[in-house]
């Protein structure tokens, strides 16, 4: 049976759809353990490390050089992906995690915390963006869309649940106590993913996108399926360090994550004390914010399966700037307009941080693409936290300026995208189908070329 499920956002199978929860949870930790959660309580780690809840901005900065720390890990994590495949090397990455974020709150010194919060950082972030992005190029190269739509539903449940729940095992019991609970269930997911997840489709009888033997035939690239085919698509370390596509993707999906990143790790600072809520309060619009955005996550993802990945960044990046400027007037409207905003496209940078690669680059040789471009991916991430401890630093703990320059970003990372970006460029499975598109139409027109001279 010919089954062309290819624009389908539901039809991923059973082995799909577990792939997908899988790298969703990958992404809740990321999310929890490194940004939302460790900014979130940051003056609760000053006071027990620094002795002081104001020297917050000092916990931002060892925050900003763990993640740029962290990219070295991301370096040796994308070669030791190539050898082993990613459903080893994201298990062993959540293991990992779970274990260091013990050391991260429970370091006696900055030291030590930015040391282990850097293993922390490279381990689960390479877990959810590296190896789980090979994981959407190898298993959903024409759904990438709508998939990394439902798995950055990850980012969203971070925020509207890690958040809170951090907070309140903090409080419970002590910021050295409240790394146990989530460190145990990193680790159990850890294992999960050694058991059951699949580097490839084909491993569990199915092809990509769930499409039918037939469809995949006809409408993706099989060059590379044969034996003694170049698994890395022809590509080395030197001609993607030399290709201009890797270093205009890594960036623009990069600031996309500062914006996004920047603006969810300082809300609840952001919303006590700019606006005046009680800490409470803020917990409370940052979860009703990130509710929304599990919905955003989605509409994001379809808009990126129907109208294309460059396109639907465009879309993205003048919606995102346009609710940081609203945050930034400082007024009561301005406020609850941009949570909205925020809310619905806070997964959609994400998204695109495997979305656009898999876009211009294809399945094929990906998990080489990846290890080069996410490193670079990272590092520019990482800037975030360095934006918003300078901010914190120079104005006393207010974080609104760090809103227009992200918003600034945003609208610049738009004129980028339309003139730089090269969608498809070197997709395989998109040229085969523009090709097969194309010698149907021949046939097409060639049977009504033909039917009239044989009445």
């Amino acid at each position: 049976m010919k089954k062309d499920n290819r624009n389908s956002v539901v039809d991923f199978g059973f082995h799909g759809w577990f792939t997908i929860i899988y790298m969703l949870l990958m992404f809740w930790f990321y999310v929890g353990m490194i940004n939302d959660g460790s900014n979130n309580i940051a003056g609760d780690i000053a006071a027990r490390m620094l002795g002081s809840a104001d020297k917050a901005g000092q916990i931002s900065t060892c925050n900003s050089i763990a993640g740029i720390l962290g990219v070295l890990l991301f370096i040796v994590i994308g070669v030791i992906n190539r050898k082993i495949g990613s459903r080893y090397m994201s298990g062993i990455n959540c293991i990992i995690a779970g274990l260091t974020y013990i050391g991260v709150l429970n370091a006696p010194n900055t030291i030590v915390y930015t040391i282990m919060m850097a293993i922390t950082c490279g381990t689960i972030m390479s877990a959810g963006y590296l190896c789980g992005g090979v994981l959407v190029a190898n298993w959903f190269p024409k759904k990438k869309g709508i998939v990394m739509g439902y798995t950055t539903m990850g980012h969203n449940l971070a925020t509207a649940l890690f958040v809170p729940l951090i907070l309140f095992l903090v409080g419970k019991f002590g910021v050295q106590n409240a790394c146990y609970p989530i460190s145990i269930a990193c680790i159990v997911l850890g294992i999960i993913g050694l058991i059951v997840i699949r580097d490839t489709p084909f491993e569990r009888n199915m092809f990509p996108d769930n499409v039918s033997k037939e469809v995949y035939a006809e409408s993706y690239d099989t060059k590379d399926d044969k034996a003694g085919a170049d698994k890395d698509g022809g590509w080395t370390i030197g001609k993607l360090l030399k290709n201009d596509q890797v270093w205009v993707c890594a960036l623009t999906t990069g600031i996309f994550q500062i914006c996004s990143v920047g603006t969810m790790s300082q809300m609840i600072n952001r919303t006590t004390n700019g606006f005046g809520f009680s800490i409470g309060v803020a917990a409370s619009i940052m979860s009703v914010c990130a509710v929304v955005g599990v919905i955003g996550s989605f509409l994001i993802g379809v808009l990126d399966q129907k109208i294309g990945t460059k396109r639907a960044m465009v879309v993205f990046g003048c919606w995102y700037a346009i609710a940081l400027l609203c945050n930034f007037t400082n007024t009561k409207a301005g406020f609850w307009i941009s949570v909205i905003m925020i809310g619905i496209g806070i997964g959609g940078s994400a998204n695109f941080t495997t979305s656009l690669p898999t876009s211009v680059f294809g399945r094929q040789g990906f998990d080489k693409v990846n290890a080069v471009l996410f490193p670079i991916q990272g590092i520019i991430t990482a800037l975030t936290f360095a934006i918003n401890g300078a901010v914190m630093t120079m104005t006393g703990g207010n974080v609104r300026y760090a809103y227009l320059i992200d918003a600034c970003l945003a609208l610049i990372n738009v004129l980028v995208i339309i003139i730089f970006v090269k969608d498809h460029k070197y997709n395989k499975d998109w040229q085969a189908e523009q090709v097969a598109g194309d010698n149907k139409s021949k046939k097409v027109s060639g049977r009504f070329v033909e039917e009239p001279s044989a009445i």
